[in-house]
């Protein structure tokens, strides 16, 4: 299963596109197409998982991600899929049925971030979220993303979010 952004898809570019891109990204990238496949699956279920990641890891591009930053992510999704729905659910402005599944999978990484990685900066999380939107999501997603993410970043990282608004307006 593949999913393409509006110019190119993630495993793929021209080389000055492709080296500038982090391993880090390259991996919230694979992350994402596995999410995506395990979201648009009749029944998801983890027993998919290993077939999804066996099919992504096959990609020929796969070496320059950040292996174990993706399978965090990946596996990390799977398991804690519900709890984190409950993190961003309330800050959605549809079903999360109607969420395209672009924008489901990337609230559902940018959400483990943000919880469970404290080590990453919010604004990170969120900014790195971001450019999936904008990369693989519809026209506007990368607003709806980022403004989801904000206010879960708030609830769940609620000094870290204060301290740097504070530092803000000190500038």
């Amino acid at each position: 299963m593949s999913m393409t952004s509006k110019t190119r898809s993630p495993s793929k570019g021209d080389a000055g596109r492709t080296n500038a891109r982090s391993a880090r990204r390259r991996a919230r990238e694979y992350a994402l197409q596995g999410v995506y496949a395990w979201l648009i699956r009749e029944d998801p279920d983890l027993r998919d998982a290993g077939e999804i990641d066996a099919h992504i890891r096959g990609d020929k591009d796969f070496s320059e991600a950040d292996t174990a930053w993706y399978q965090t992510l990946l596996n990390g999704v799977f398991k804690q899929a519900s709890d984190l729905r409950v993190r961003f659910v309330p800050y959605i402005d549809r079903s999360i049925e109607e969420l395209s599944p672009i924008e489901h999978g990337i609230l559902l990484i940018g959400s483990y971030e943000l919880v469970h990685h404290i080590e990453v900066p919010y604004r990170v999380a969120i900014n790195e979220a971001v450019e999936l939107a904008k990369s693989f999501g519809g026209t506007d997603g990368f607003k709806f993303v980022n403004g989801v993410l904000d206010k879960v970043a708030a609830d769940v990282r609620a000094p870290e979010v204060q301290a740097a608004q504070q530092r803000r307006q000190q500038t």
